[in-house]
């Protein structure tokens, strides 16, 4: 499915980049960590950290409109995910392992710009949809697991432009996935694929930017 969905975004990037008043964008974010658990009883649960990184993409936005435009985004973070967890055994069976875990964001969305005339500084918010396709990797055991979660992000910031083709991106991004953990990668008994069968949704608060290139008028 990953390869589909990409193969597709990949697709309508091509169309846009040769499109009027089209930009190609390159982000660099930090990514600041957040927790999940899940608790369904006393002695099968997992609590966890996803640990902040770095993350980067690129999009490819095409202005519809003066002041909105639609992007096809993709980014992409490697980090770990510090986790204690136990199974059905028992209160003797909790383990702690620190997974080695790949996020690839691939999204579509619209932002509103805003600017004044003569203005070198361009603001600009807007709301993203798609796929989380996650990876999680057990050192213990070496066994890898994959999932593909529905994914929503909001963001907001500024484009300063340096001149007419261009620009300095800064921005704030909110990234959720929802069912990330759990009901999306498992971590139970054994490590990563078996046990609790609830979740806990993430939600990744990101700060960074970037730069944005004018590739037509």
């Amino acid at each position: 499915m990953k390869k589909l969905f990409v193969t597709v975004l990949l697709a309508a990037a091509s169309t846009v980049l040769l499109a009027q008043k089209a930009r190609l964008n390159a982000y660099g974010m930090y990514v600041f960590g957040d927790k999940f658990d899940s608790y369904y009883s006393t002695n099968n649960y997992y609590n966890g950290t996803l640990k902040g990184s770095f993350q980067y993409g690129l999009g490819a936005e095409f202005m519809i409109k003066p002041h909105n435009c639609i992007e096809l985004m993709w980014q992409h973070q490697s980090t770990t995910a510090p986790t204690e967890y136990a199974g059905a055994g028992g209160i003797s069976t909790v383990k702690h392992t620190s997974f080695d875990v790949n996020i690839d964001y691939a999204l579509i969305g619209g932002d509103g710009h805003f600017q004044k005339p003569g203005s070198k500084v361009e603001g600009y918010g807007g709301i993203f949809l798609g796929m989380a396709f996650l990876g999680a990797k057990n050192p213990d055991n070496q066994q890898h697991y994959t999932a593909s979660k529905f994914a929503w992000g909001l963001r907001l910031g500024c484009n300063i432009w340096a001149n007419e083709k261009i620009g300095i991106k800064l921005q704030t991004q909110l990234l959720s996935i929802s069912q990330g953990a759990g009901g999306g990668l498992y971590f139970g008994t054994g490590g990563v694929g078996a046990g609790v069968s609830s979740y806990s949704s993430v939600y990744q608060f990101q700060l960074g930017g970037g730069l944005t290139f004018k590739l037509a008028h």
